[in-house]
């Protein structure tokens, strides 16, 4: 089994469907993978096609157990006075990044976009994406290597 970090680079989306009457967005993206969840930054009233370009790292292991090897985006639109909004989702497949990663060492997807959908499964906007996974190298604490020991003469 391999360990390693799975970096995704959050960089933008376009064309969202705004869920605000009055004002713009304030849009974020949770972002989920086995279990483990991660929240972007809130962009204050970025509207319909907000920037982050923000850094979100997960733990991974491959191959690993349970879930598909899915990231999985959920974008939102924070309220302060309600329940925040469901704007869409997406979601990207990334097992053949980490074994191409495990083999290698480390593996890129650049960034590039996919669709986002809403509730009901339409087309809703885009978000751009990039998502690195470097294998974790092993690390030398607990190994005994053997050598010389001091004698008592």
């Amino acid at each position: 089994m391999t360990i390693g970090f799975m970096e995704v680079l959050l960089v933008k989306a376009k064309g969202l469907h705004e869920t605000d009457i009055f004002a713009r967005m304030d849009p974020y993206v949770l972002l989920q993978y086995k279990g483990q969840e991660r929240k972007s930054s809130v962009l204050h009233e970025a509207g319909s096609n907000p920037v982050w370009n923000e850094k979100i790292v997960f733990r991974v292991e491959y191959p690993g157990s349970g879930d598909p090897y899915k990231l999985y985006l959920k974008i939102m639109d924070r309220d302060v006075f309600s329940a925040d909004d469901f704007v869409g989702q997406a979601s990207i497949y990334v097992k053949d990044l980490l074994a191409e990663g495990a083999e290698k060492g480390s593996a890129k997807l650049h960034p590039c976009k996919y669709s986002v959908v809403g509730a009901n499964q339409s087309y809703c906007g885009e978000i751009e994406i990039g998502i690195t996974f470097t294998r974790k190298e092993e690390e030398y604490g607990d190994y005994d290597f053997g050598g010389w020991k001091e004698s008592e003469y």
